[in-house]
């Protein structure tokens, strides 16, 4: 249960993060680290630019490598922020108010690092804005059957309502943080952003309207997001691929992942900045079991994914599963198979979700087991095909690490730069929250 305070102290607390005058000397250290990892992304990026795709790993047959694989798993992370934003809050779910807009955050930056992928892998790039269905002069129009086309208006449009759905949660904060400024320059900063918010009734009902609706628009895009980038895999005639479980299966691994990334966040976060009070044992319990209930459909789409192909006497499918079991990339698949399945069991254990250091490295490993099952599933449909006289093996370049490490370093400087600027816990939802304690409280 979270400690109650006052009022006061719970604005002071939050938006101290914020307001100091300086950050703590890990903040630099770490912000510094992550930064140039985001060189390395520009250095790479710039190298693909004047080269071309060809200093990636990927050749004929196996022409979707890691930029695929890496952009699935950016998407996925980025699902439980949804989540526990927009389907938790229509369901009345409280606890969702101490890791709700970090979580958001987290939503927002894994969709950004995500976005950068099929960019990079169009060949030439600079004409990425051919994706976008405008009136072009020469009358051609993006081929809507294509799935390329299909992640551009299924990620676009996440990335539009999550932007909107985090900055609206934002504006009685930020006006909040306007009020307590002591700099000129701070206060113009967040009264600009705070949209001229004075906290009067009716500034308050249409916020919760509006807040409502954007949840409620943003609850199905859980669901669709993922499904529509699964069809990149599902609609192509490859054996491993063409499978209608693929929606689903995708859904929950990035419900999966994406738990995981927050259990990843919320706990150092809460210790480095003596969050314990409003982040508590419980959401971090209730987080440890969210993961474990993704983490037991996953397993069921593992196994429903051999009943299948044993079941439909393919022998296309059959040999795709024994080659990815038993093949040159056999490793890996039994490595995804420890993390996601086995390891994941000790989550059962409540010693285990209360040793939060424990909890923590689960939570990385868990990452590392989808990244490496989102690669198995893109990289063993395609490198032995219909014909062995095709077969190919893929490894990947230097190039192809700097871009995932890249990505990784953009992803947690943009959180670093959240954590300094804007406040990373809801200051007014907390205050409703503490009221609806007190009351609680005072009737018991």
């Amino acid at each position: 249960m979270i400690r109650l305070q006052s009022y006061g102290a719970l604005g002071d607390q939050i938006g101290a993060i914020v307001l100091a005058p300086r950050a703590p000397i890990g903040w630099y250290v770490g912000a510094g680290l992550t930064f140039m990892l985001v060189l390395v992304l520009l250095i790479a990026a710039t190298y693909l630019f004047a080269v071309g795709v060809g200093i990636w790993g990927i050749n004929i047959p196996i022409a979707w490598g890691m930029a695929i694989g890496n952009f699935v798993w950016w998407i996925g992370i980025g699902h439980a922020g949804t989540l526990i934003s927009a389907i938790l809050l229509l369901l009345r779910q409280e606890w969702r108010t101490s890791i709700n807009r970090f979580a958001e955050a987290m939503t927002l930056f894994a969709v950004v690092c995500a976005g950068l992928f099929p960019i990079l892998h169009l060949g030439r790039p600079w004409f990425f804005y051919w994706l976008f269905p405008y009136p072009s002069t020469m009358g051609v129009w993006p081929q809507f059957r294509s799935p390329l086309i299909w992640d551009f208006f299924a990620v676009s449009t996440y990335l539009t309502v999550s932007l909107l759905f985090w900055y609206l949660g934002l504006i009685p904060d930020l006006a909040t943080l306007r009020d307590r400024a002591k700099r000129r320059r701070t206060q113009v900063i967040f009264g600009v952003l705070a949209l001229g918010w004075r906290g009067a009734a009716r500034h308050w009902q249409r916020y919760e309207q509006t807040y409502y609706l954007l949840a409620a628009l943003a609850t199905p895009l859980v669901v669709s997001v993922h499904s529509v980038v699964s069809f990149d895999f599902a609609v192509a005639n490859v054996p491993g691929w063409h499978s209608t479980i693929f929606p689903p299966y995708f859904v929950a691994g990035a419900l999966f992942s994406g738990f995981a990334m927050v259990l990843t966040i919320a706990i150092p976060l809460r210790v480095a900045y003596g969050l314990e009070g409003l982040i508590t044992e419980r959401h971090l319990d209730l987080l440890a079991k969210l993961m474990l209930a993704a983490a037991l459909v996953i397993t069921y789409a593992y196994l429903m994914e051999l009943f299948i192909a044993w079941y439909s006497a393919n022998p296309f499918e059959q040999f795709v599963m024994l080659n990815r079991m038993f093949g040159p990339y056999a490793a890996l698949y039994w490595t995804y198979m420890v993390l996601n399945v086995a390891l994941v069991q000790l989550v059962w254990f409540r010693a285990v979700r209360r040793r939060h250091m424990l909890l923590f490295a689960i939570s990385i490993l868990v990452n590392v087991g989808m990244w490496t099952e989102r690669f198995v599933i893109v990289v063993t449909s395609l490198h032995r095909d219909f014909m062995p006289s095709s077969w190919g093996i893929y490894t990947p370049t230097v190039w192809d690490w700097a871009t995932l490490l890249g990505t990784l370093g953009l992803f947690s400087f943009l959180l670093f730069l959240f954590i300094r600027g804007l406040p990373m816990v809801s200051v007014h939802e907390m205050r409703r929250l503490l009221t609806e304690l007190k009351h609680q409280e005072a009737a018991a």
